[in-house]
């Protein structure tokens, strides 16, 4: 009887560096070459180039006394100065606080404090979201100062200095006291207490795997990547940036957010090789009227991931988009973020109907609830184990606990199945959890907020399918006796305090929930007549992460 359990076998070494001294060798090697093309900026660096901006960057960060373990928080759309702050943190060591653009005041608010923030760099607006503005409230709140760089005034500027003899050899020292097991990254993942979660990130979390993805998508200094997918998430920090700085491939950005238009246009105009998506990026794109007539040929490869993956889409991709090599990647944040991808050979049957292999260095294992291996062909909950694991949740043992037992296993909560192959197929995923858009929400966090309503008596969220997103928030209210309150009244309380894709699309008014006789809520009975009540039979598709 085989076994669901996997390991990444490889003659290729993990990268035993920093992500700045990598980074500095890619520099060196490819000096000449196109580093970052930000396409809506107008802007072109080569490596050299992208390096001296970092370096400017880190120095004036030096002078203004950050240092080693410090928190600077980045808040933005995707533009060339992300990847100058994500690459000047990481070669003086400090962690930068990833926080999402759609974020509102209270949830930045949290972000900032539970992190310990000393500052950030923003943005002064972008379409509704005032981000200088927001951030002025925010930081009114807080107990310790906070300084903040705008990308579009003096502030950040200011801050790119000469980088004279003595400024480069302070830099080179610091640089080379970092080691790579230090923490460098922290991301923020929606909690079931209603509090996101700080997964804490080191230099060799994320070089590696981003490293690794890039060596599997077949990259070389020769490829060209459009990265339609936000920076602030691993997609497009980790699989993007640093799968292409570990190889000297090019950075190409699209616009500031996803924009189907933009991103084929990026294609045409940059003769890109690889595209990166979630399956909604890509339904966009096949669905532009003007795809054909684009000259996307130089595309053979990218990666979708993020959410459950149709199969006929992944089919039109490779078909009229000529993505022959496609990949499909599955992860959490919590460990890089990927643990299996697909290989470019592999046969298109097992590219569309799962989520790969398990990646270099790394183990999975599918288990059942108590803890045994089960034989292949068995579902259970996937585990995985390795470099990628995170350090932890910053600041909160209790869940890291929780989250990664003592033999350093990482417990997703994802269901999956690994055939006779080593091939993983994800069946189902924590009880609670909605991927929307390649978005992971958490109902409780959404109950959370609801609860402050002060007409909502009672509220459960539920994910019921999706033919655009994959799934959709509904939340069922229970108001207060004798309340008028409107569906759109619910959603203009969430407008500006939480993101967008966590507002609930459908909002059903109930007098009491499906319970158990212990008193418990039945979500699955909740989502079974939702989606018969909504006749949302049709939006089913197979399940990728």
């Amino acid at each position: 009887m085989k076994l669901s359990y996997a390991q990444g076998t490889t003659t290729d070494p993990l990268l035993s560096e920093t992500i700045g001294a990598n980074f500095e060798s890619t520099v060196a090697k490819f000096v000449d070459r196109d580093a970052v093309v930000s396409i809506h900026q107008e802007v072109r660096l080569t490596y050299g180039q992208l390096n001296d901006m970092v370096d400017s960057l880190a120095s004036g960060l030096l002078e203004k006394g950050y240092k080693k373990g410090d928190r600077i928080g980045i808040w933005s759309p995707n533009r060339y100065e992300w990847v100058v702050v994500q690459y000047a943190t990481a070669k003086i060591g400090v962690i930068l606080v990833n926080i999402n653009p759609a974020y509102r005041t209270s949830e930045v608010e949290y972000v900032l404090r539970q992190s310990g923030c000393s500052a950030v760099f923003s943005m002064e607006k972008y379409r509704t979201s005032l981000y200088k503005d927001m951030l002025a409230q925010v930081i009114s709140t807080l107990d310790n100062p906070i300084e903040i760089f705008i990308f579009d005034d003096s502030t950040y500027s200011n801050l790119l200095v000469e980088v004279n003899e003595e400024r480069r050899h302070k830099l080179a020292s610091t640089l080379s006291s970092l080691d790579f097991d230090d923490p460098i990254n922290i991301q923020y993942t929606s909690g079931t207490t209603g509090f996101p979660k700080g997964a804490t990130l080191s230099h060799h979390n994320i070089l590696n795997n981003g490293y690794f993805v890039g060596e599997t998508c077949g990259y070389s200094e020769i490829d060209r990547v459009v990265i339609p997918v936000p920076y602030y998430h691993c997609f497009g920090m980790v699989m993007g940036n640093l799968a292409c700085t570990t190889h000297g491939a090019t950075m190409v950005i699209p616009s500031y957010t996803f924009e189907a238009e933009a991103a084929l246009k990026a294609v045409e105009a940059e003769g890109a090789t690889s595209l990166y998506g979630v399956p909604t990026m890509f339904i966009a794109e096949l669905a532009d009227p003007a795809l054909d007539k684009y000259d996307i040929g130089t595309l053979r490869t990218g990666i979708m991931a993020g959410s459950p993956c149709p199969v006929e889409v992944m089919k039109q991709v490779v078909d009229r988009m000529n993505m022959a090599e496609v990949t499909i990647c599955y992860g959490m944040t919590e460990t890089s973020p990927v643990s299996t991808q697909t290989r470019v050979d592999d046969e298109l049957e097992k590219r569309v109907t799962t989520v790969g292999r398990v990646m270099p260095h790394l183990e999975v294992k599918i288990v059942d609830p108590n803890g045994h291996i089960v034989p292949r062909g068995m579902p259970g909950e996937f585990l995985t184990r390795g470099y990628s694991v995170m350090l932890g949740y910053w600041n909160n043992p209790e869940k890291t606990a929780e989250a990664i037992d003592r033999a350093r296993w990482m417990h997703t909560g994802d269901l999956a199945i690994m055939d006779e192959d080593g091939y993983v197929n994800i069946v189902g995923r924590a009880k609670d959890m909605i991927i929307r858009g390649g978005e992971n929400v958490y109902p409780r966090e959404i109950e959370e907020f609801l609860y402050g309503h002060p007409e909502v008596k009672d509220v459960s969220v539920i994910g019921i399918p999706d033919e655009k997103f994959g799934e959709e928030i509904m939340a069922w209210v229970i108001l207060k006796e004798g309340s008028l309150v409107t569906e759109e009244d619910i959603r203009d309380f969430c407008r500006g305090k939480i993101a967008h894709f966590k507002i609930p699309k459908v909002i059903k008014f109930v007098k009491e929930f499906p319970m158990t006789v212990t008193g418990k809520v039945q979500k699955y009975v909740m989502k079974q007549q939702s989606i018969e009540e909504l006749n949302l039979g049709g939006a089913a598709s197979i399940e990728h992460a």
